[in-house]
C-alpha cells in the first residue's frame, strides 16, 4: 500500500473531481478502523509465507472460532431453556398451558425484534468486547431471574427482556468473523459454527435427564436455570478479558500478525473490516437494494418453522414419549444436528461457490418427512419421531447458509449492520407467527406442517436461488469493468484526508478497500456465489 501524502483537493459530497475515475477521498474519520495500523506498519510488512498463514489461521480458529462458538452455544441454550423447563415441570409450577407457553415464544421474539434498532447502534458505536460482554451478564441475570417466576405473568416480561437483550448477538458473532476470515473461509467454517447451536440439545438433554433423578424439594427446572445461567454469568466474565473488537487490536496477534490479517480480509472483500460512524447513505443504500429484501423475505419463510424445536418437547408427549425418554430423544437429535453440520461444511469445503443450491439440497429432507408427520398413521411412533427429528436439523443448514451469506454479500460496515437488522427483524416477525401455527389442529397440526412445506421448506431455496442469479449476473458485468480499468492502469486505489501536526491536510493514497465503500459504490467488490 502507498502511503504517498499531497495536500488534499477540494472534495465535494466525499468524492474526488471526476478526472480520478471510480477513485473516493474521505476523512480518517469514515476510514476503516484499521487504516492507523496500516499506514504506520503496512510498508514493513512483507508477504505472508504458507508456514506462516498456517500458523495465523491456527491462531484465528482457537481465538476467535471456538471463543463465538461457545457464545453462540450459551445463546442457544439460553434462548431454549423453556423448552428443556416444560419436561421438568415448569407447566406444573407456574399453571402454564399449551397456549400461553406459545405466546411466551411470541413474546421473546417480540422483544428480538424491538432489540435489533438499539442493538445495531451499540454495535457500531461500542468496542464489541465491551458490548459482548455486557450483553452476555444482562441476559445471564435474566435467566437467573426465571427462577422466581411464579406464574405465566411473571415470564412475560423476562422472555420478552431476554429476547431483547439477545436479538443482535448473532450479528455481531457474524461481523466478528468477517473481520477475521475471508468470505470463503467464512462459508466454510459457518456449519462449524452453528454446531454448537443445533448440537445444543446434546447439553440441554444430558443436563434434563441428570436433573430428573434429583430428590431435592426445588423443581429441576429452576436448577437448569441455574446451571445455564451461572455458565452465561462466567462467559461474559471470559469475554470481557478475551474478545477480540478487531484484527487491529486483537491481543493475541503479533503485529505482523495483525497486519496480514487484515490484508488477507481486505485483498479477498476489496471492503472495510470495521467503521464506528454511521453512514446515512449505506443505510439507505441497504434499503433500497433489492439483494437485502430478498434475504429478508428468505429469513420471514423459512423461520415460519423455527418454532418446530420448541413444539418437539410437547409432541413427544403428545406420541406418548415419558419426560425421562424426551430428554434423551433431545440427545439424539443433537447428536443427529451435529453429523449435518459436518456434512454440511465438507460439502461447501469440496464444492465451493453454491451456496443456494446447497441450502436447496437441505430442504428436500425437510419437506419429505414433514409430509410424513402428516401421512403416518398416529401410531407409528418411531416412524413419526424420526420424521420430526429431521427437519429442525436439516433447515438449520438452509438458515446457517443464509446468515453467511447475508453477511458476506455486502460491503459497507453500515450497510451490512443495516441488512443484518432487516433479516433479524424479518425473522423475528416470522417467530412471532410461528408459535401461533401451533395453538390449535393438536395432536396432528396439519396447517402448521402444511405452511412449513410451502412456505419455509419450497419457498425460501427459490428465494436464495434468486439471490445467487441476482449477484451472478453483477459479478459478470464487474469482472468486465475489472478488466477494463486493469487494462487503463487502475487497480482500485482511493485516498484518505488527515490533518498532520502542523495543521496542514493530507491526502493518503490507500487501497480501495480501507474506504469502506458499500459493494454497490465499489466495482472492485466481487459477490460471494
Amino acid at each position: 500500500m502507498s502511503t504517498e501524502k499531497q495536500p488534499a483537493p477540494e472534495v465535494a459530497s466525499g468524492r474526488s473531481s471526476s478526472s480520478i475515475r471510480e477513485r473516493k477521498i474521505i476523512s480518517s474519520k469514515a476510514a476503516d478502523e484499521t487504516f492507523q495500523l496500516i499506514e504506520q506498519y503496512g510498508e514493513s510488512i512483507g508477504e505472508l509465507t504458507p508456514e506462516k498463514l498456517k500458523a495465523l489461521k491456527r491462531k484465528l480458529y482457537i481465538y476467535v472460532l471456538l471463543l463465538v462458538t461457545f457464545i453462540d452455544f450459551m445463546l442457544y441454550v439460553d434462548k431454549s431453556t423453556l423448552g428443556q423447563a416444560t419436561l421438568l415441570g415448569l407447566f406444573q409450577d407456574t399453571g402454564l398451558d399449551n397456549a400461553q407457553y406459545n405466546n411466551l415464544n411470541s413474546l421473546f421474539y417480540t422483544g428480538y425484534i424491538l432489540g435489533q434498532v438499539p442493538g445495531q447502534f451499540l454495535i457500531q458505536r461500542l468496542r464489541l468486547r465491551t458490548y459482548i460482554s455486557g450483553t452476555i451478564f444482562v441476559w445471564a441475570v435474566i435467566v437467573f431471574l426465571h427462577c422466581v417466576a411464579k406464574s405465566y405473568g411473571a415470564l412475560i416480561p423476562l422472555r420478552f427482556f431476554l429476547g431483547f437483550v439477545e436479538s443482535p448477538m448473532i450479528p455481531a458473532l457474524e461481523v466478528t468473523m468477517n473481520m477475521f476470515f475471508t468470505p470463503e473461509e467464512v462459508h466454510q467454517v459457518q456449519p462449524l459454527f452453528y454446531i454448537s447451536c443445533i448440537g445444543s440439545p446434546m447439553f440441554t438433554g444430558l443436563v434434563s435427564y441428570g436433573l430428573l433423578f434429583s430428590k431435592v424439594s426445588v423443581s429441576p427446572w429452576k436448577f437448569f436455570m441455574i446451571i445455564t445461567g451461572g455458565i452465561s454469568l462466567l462467559l461474559s466474565g471470559l469475554t470481557w478479558v478475551a474478545y477480540p473488537n478487531n484484527p487491529a487490536t486483537a491481543w493475541f496477534l503479533s503485529t505482523e500478525e495483525k497486519i496480514q490479517t487484515i490484508r488477507r480480509v481486505q485483498n479477498s472483500t476489496r471492503s472495510a473490516i470495521e467503521q464506528k460512524t454511521f453512514k446515512k447513505h449505506q443505510f439507505y443504500e441497504a434499503l433500497r437494494d433489492p439483494v437485502s429484501w430478498l434475504f429478508a423475505s428468505a429469513g420471514f419463510t423459512l423461520m415460519l418453522a423455527n418454532n418446530l424445536p420448541y413444539q418437539q418437547s410437547l409432541l413427544f408427549l403428545d406420541l406418548g414419549v415419558s419426560d425421562l425418554g424426551s430428554t434423551l430423544v433431545w440427545v439424539a437429535s443433537g447428536g443427529f444436528a451435529i453429523i449435518c453440520g459436518i456434512v454440511a461444511f465438507l460439502l461447501i469445503r469440496i464444492f465451493p461457490g453454491y451456496n443456494a443450491y446447497w441450502a436447496a439440497l437441505w430442504s428436500l429432507p425437510c419437506i419429505a418427512t414433514s409430509i410424513g408427520m402428516v401421512t403416518i398413521s398416529w401410531g407409528e411412533t418411531i416412524p413419526m419421531l424420526a420424521c420430526l427429528l429431521i427437519p429442525p436439523n436439516c433447515f438449520a443448514q438452509t438458515w446457517i447458509i443464509s446468515v453467511g451469506w447475508l453477511s458476506s454479500s455486502c460491503a459497507g460496515y453500515t450497510k451490512r449492520l443495516t441488512r443484518n437488522a432487516m433479516f433479524m427483524v424479518f425473522y423475528g416477525i416470522s417467530n412471532i407467527i410461528s408459535p401461533q401455527l401451533w395453538k390449535s389442529g393438536g395432536p396432528r397440526y396439519y396447517g402448521a406442517w402444511i405452511t412449513q412445506i410451502v412456505v419455509s421448506f419450497t419457498l425460501t431455496p427459490l428465494i436464495l436461488i434468486l439471490i445467487r442469479y441476482i449477484l451472478s449476473k453483477r459479478n459478470k458485468e464487474r469482472r468486465q469493468w475489472i478488466a477494463e480499468q486493469v487494462a487503463l492502469g487502475n487497480h482500485g486505489e482511493g485516498y484518505v484526508e488527515q490533518s498532520e501536526d502542523g495543521g496542514e491536510t493530507v491526502k493518503v493514497k490507500v487501497d480501495v478497500a480501507m474506504l469502506d465503500l458499500t459493494d454497490l459504490e465499489n466495482k472492485y467488490f466481487l459477490y460471494p456465489l
